[in-house]
């Protein structure tokens, strides 16, 4: 857009209108083309109806009766067209969110918040001592984690289609000047809605971890391998610039990681095998990609000896290339290049048993087309294959020891071009690929290991039995738990030998480790960087984890007279309520244990502590989960002083805001001081992933905000509590009791509560949506503590309810102002002035905006027993009256989305075409409990999942 001017609210969205109205037109007349007239008369009444439902021109019961009794042949047909209208719709928005974007940048208007500029002029403000931010910064890191968590309901074949007509979308936005133009490009973004539609929704079988392991990696050949180095370099060079003298960032702050194919708390089918395969898979993706940058830097670097000198170095690069002395004889650079590539092809065949791709090993003549110049992708080969044709060159190539000796090499050419003044070719090509092998090495990501300290004491606790240490390890008390295993750490011996005949679980679980052991043999030591204990309680259930690693060969208890090390840190993770109440001193004890220390010493003193959002909520309600974790975070910060250590959370949050989500730099913000200090990681699960990296713009402002939220909250003030700090938080404590008893009373103790919740919304149907390799539940019990998060969360999102994002919170308001004036006044202040309590407000209120209780009501209407289902549903039902109550009090706005007017148009705008797709999903329910369970009608309940999970964008 060319104009400079400040649009009013409507000139503002009128380009979003139409893009929802030309996109919703081409699947109107795809539907009425291939369904035929009287399918898509239905869907239009249907549609015209939900509108007249939110302009409350009608009754919530208009759409249902219409939908009443309807042929589940004309069913799902009506359901995939509101799935599809809600995934055109969520397209039209983001193309939206960026035409804003630029408007904004061309009306001069001051940088957002969570943007790095805007961090800059921070930063710049507070006129910082460049020692001082040197010292906050040592060791920085933002890692986002990719995790398999299941909540992405999309198959990647939707996924493929819905880019493409967003790409089609935005280049008729730029390029329609003509009608010719215009018909063409209306005429490809017909051919792809077409498309979408012959293309099916859901999966017909559950995803595989290994591929899970694939759509992981896939994010780094759409947006990743490009975006991260070039966000490095940008941070890095600022950041110099503002303190010249200071070596800030010697290594990149953005390192990413993974979960998948490492993550095997809860799910069988992570074996010893799956963890190299993914490993390896992911550093042929980074040896494939430089590979083929090296291919074109060959071609590129033309420069002749005749005309520019090159220095020793690059002289000397040059003699180890090409066999022949003729080739390019006097072009030194292209012969340097050919002789770095055919050492990193020979650096993948050592470590992976093959090169990602065999046409960019040879010795041939790019310039004569010796080589593909569009290299093909081969991702996750990693036994031998008899297909590479090696030439005598390649075969004979040693391997590269480590990534910065790829550096070094290319270090030199950039240094020969700077030196004959070609600079600006070195910071093109050749600059990226440096960043790049710098910020991913030869692993691409860091792998982390996880698994349940219910397993690790098992395990451990039959290869003691084995060994003769000890014949019944789980009757030993706590103390004399921690004074074994010590010792064990620091015994050579081993508990296993060669013929040890062990239990399927020990052996599974000690060929995993083993697997790590070999990847980081291989890989290097940060491809497998953290082994993750889940639910732990205990310093016991910290050091039979670093027991496993000393069996696997991942620790070295060291010399007789020396420390013991290991390269992979040891990350307790705190998840219920109780045990985040407990880290700090769980924590405290460890570090006490002087095998433990020498541990953390021999990592410099950096100690990560990882915090579950997802079961502290399920555990104890909202506020109270989130007040846990911020008291938690207090007190590990505490002990982080006191001992000496560089502590690094972990933040395990999930998409929704009942799982820890909502927007990242608000949530970094939100930290006490001193959590952040230079780094943090989080996790990225599900939908979210594909919404934040899937197009290269998003990435850039997603990981651009991580960035600027860990500088902002690492060397400002941004808490702004001062002095009045432990007011605060005992006032927190006192609420957060009160929100957690009142959460207590309908989740845990109320009668019923469990099969309340299993009829009235389709938990039991979320198992079947195959969108993950992963079990619904930990155990096979009607337990609430033993499902998962996930499917916990999910359901009461299909069922329009989002009980974990706010139950409780509200009555905790109210009680704790009692009508007191002065009380409300004091929580208006802390809305105003401390970040913490302004975000756990602001993302209650998004989910009160998606809910929606009359929709709700229709789902309480599936339980079977009357009156259990008017007490429970008469319990949410004042809740959530009381939350939108207090919300609107302390905050002094009227609206649930005052302070966030871009999410109130998108449901504005999206949340017509979940009326039927709610309406639906109740009478398929219905249809099904009644004894109808066709394969059509299972089918149509896991369609409307789809699309509603479309819909809400974070639904798990």
């Amino acid at each position: 857009m060319s104009e400079a001017r400040i649009e009013t609210e409507q000139d503002a969205t009128r380009p979003l209108r139409d893009d929802i109205r030309f996109l919703g037109g081409v699947l109107g007349d795809t539907i009425r083309d291939h369904e035929g007239p009287e399918v898509f008369d239905l869907i239009e009444r249907v549609r015209i109806e939900a509108f007249r439902v939110r302009r409350e021109e009608v009754e919530r019961s208009a759409v249902a009766e219409m939908l009443d009794g309807v042929d589940i042949a004309v069913a799902l047909p009506l359901i995939r067209a509101f799935s599809y209208f809600v995934l055109l719709a969520n397209l039209a928005e983001d193309i939206q969110r960026d035409r804003r974007r630029a408007v904004h940048e061309a009306a001069g208007e001051p940088p957002q918040d969570s943007s790095l500029a805007a961090t800059y002029r921070k930063l710049d403000a507070a006129a910082l001592d460049g020692a001082e931010v040197a010292g906050l910064l040592a060791d920085a890191l933002v890692s986002p984690v990719i995790t398999a968590h299941p909540t992405e309901t999309r198959r990647r074949t939707v996924f493929d289609v819905q880019t493409r007509i967003t790409e089609l979308m935005r280049l008729r936005q730029r390029y329609t000047e003509t009608e010719r133009e215009r018909t063409a490009f209306e005429l490809k973004i017909r051919r792809q809605v077409l498309t979408l539609w012959r293309t099916a929704l859901i999966r017909l079988q559950r995803l595989r971890i290994q591929d899970e392991i694939a759509v992981g990696l896939r994010y780094y050949e759409l947006t990743l391998f490009d975006v991260i180095p070039a966000i490095n370099a940008e941070v890095r060079a600022a950041l110099r610039s503002r303190w010249p003298g200071v070596e800030l960032l010697p290594r990149p702050i953005l390192r990413p990681g993974s979960w998948i194919g490492g993550d095997r708390d809860g799910n069988p089918y992570v074996t010893a095998e799956v963890v190299g395969t993914a490993a390896h898979q992911a550093a042929s993706v980074a040896f494939g990609r430089y590979l083929r940058e090296l291919v074109e830097l060959e071609k590129s670097l033309s420069q002749s000896a005749r005309l520019v000198p090159v220095t020793p170095e690059v002289a000397a690069l040059a003699a180890t290339g090409y066999p022949d002395p003729a080739t390019h004889a006097d072009e030194p650079y292209r012969r340097a290049l050919h002789g770095i590539r055919l050492r990193v092809a020979a650096t993948a065949r050592h470590a992976l048993g093959v090169v990602p791709d065999e046409s960019v090993e040879g010795s041939g003549d790019l310039s004569q087309g010796g080589a593909r110049s569009s290299a093909a992708r081969v991702v996750g080969a990693v036994g031998p294959s008899s297909s590479v044709a090696s030439s005598a060159a390649a075969v004979a190539a040693q391997p590269y020891p480590t990534p910065q000796a790829v550096l070094d090499d290319l270090d030199a050419i950039d240094a020969s071009l700077r030196a004959s003044g070609d600079g600006l070719l070195a910071d093109d090509r050749l600059a990226a690929l440096r960043y790049a092998i710098e910020t991913f090495g030869f692993h691409l990501q860091g792998l982390d290991m996880r698994q349940n300290s219910e397993v690790h004491e098992q395990v451990v606790a039959e290869l003691l039995a084995w060994a003769g240490v000890h014949p019944d390890y789980p009757s030993l008390s706590e103390a004399e738990r921690v004074d074994l295993l010590a010792a064990e750490l620091r015994t050579r011996r081993p508990l296993l030998g060669p013929h040890a005949r062990l239990s399927e679980l020990a052996t599974k679980e000690i060929g995993i480790v083993r697997a790590a052991r070999n990847v980081v043999q291989t890989l290097g030591t940060e491809a497998v960087p953290n082994y993750i204990i889940s639910m732990c309680t205990s310093v016991s259930d910290m050091l039979e984890a670093a027991l496993l690693l000393k069996e696997g060969g991942l620790l070295d208890p060291g010399e007789p007279d020396g420390p013991p090390s290991c390269s992979v840190g040891i990350v307790p993770l705190f998840e219920t309520i109780e045990d985040l109440g407990a880290g700090a001193a769980t924590l405290a004890a460890a570090l006490d244990v002087p095998v433990y220390r020498e541990l953390v010493s021999a990592k410099g003193m950096r100690q990560e502590v990882m915090l579950g959002y997802s079961d502290s909520n399920k555990d104890g309600g909202y506020l109270a989960a989130n007040w846990a974790l911020y008291r938690a975070e207090l007190d590990l910060v505490e002990v982080a002083r006191k001992s000496g250590i560089r502590l690094r959370l972990f933040h395990g949050r999930g998409g929704t805001v009942g799982r820890g989500g909502g927007r990242s730099y608000d949530a970094i913000l939100a930290q006490p001081a001193g959590a952040v200090h230079g780094s943090l990681r989080l996790t990225e699960q599900g939908e979210v992933i594909a919404a934040k990296y899937a197009e290269p713009g998003a990435a850039h402002r997603n990981l651009e905000s991580l960035i600027a939220g860990t500088l902002e909250s690492t060397l400002l003030d941004v808490e702004g509590l001062g002095t009045e700090a432990e007011p605060s938080y005992e006032l927190m404590d006192d609420l957060a009791a009160r929100a957690r008893a009142a959460y207590s009373r309908l989740v845990h103790e109320t009668p019923g509560f469990v099969e309340y919740f299993r009829q009235s919304t389709p938990v039991a149907e979320v198992a079947d949506l195959n969108i993950g390799s992963r079990p619904a539940s930990r155990k096979p019990t009607n337990s609430v503590s033993d499902l998962r998060a996930i499917p916990w969360v999910m359901s009461w999102s299909q069922a329009r309810v989002m009980l974990p994002g706010w139950y409780g919170t509200g009555s905790a308001l109210e009680d704790w102002i009692g009508g007191d004036p002065d009380r409300l006044a004091t929580l208006a202040d802390l809305y105003r002035r401390w970040p913490f309590f302004r975000t756990v407000l602001s993302n209650l209120a998004q989910v009160l905006a998606k809910s929606d209780l009359d929709i709700a009501a229709r789902y309480a209407e599936l339980v079977d027993d009357a009156a259990l289902r008017e007490q429970i549903f008469g319990m949410i039902r004042d809740e959530h009256t009381r939350t939108i109550r207090m919300h609107a009090a302390i905050t002094g706005n009227n609206h649930l989305l005052a302070d966030n007017p871009s999410l109130a148009e998108s449901i504005h705008n999206r949340f017509p075409y979940l009326e039927p797709l709610n309406q639906m999903q109740v009478e398929l329910l219905r249809r099904i409990r009644a004894g109808d369970d066709s394969e059509l009608v299972k089918r149509g309940i896991l369609l409307t999942m789809n699309g509603l999970a479309t819909a809400l964008r974070n639904s798990g």
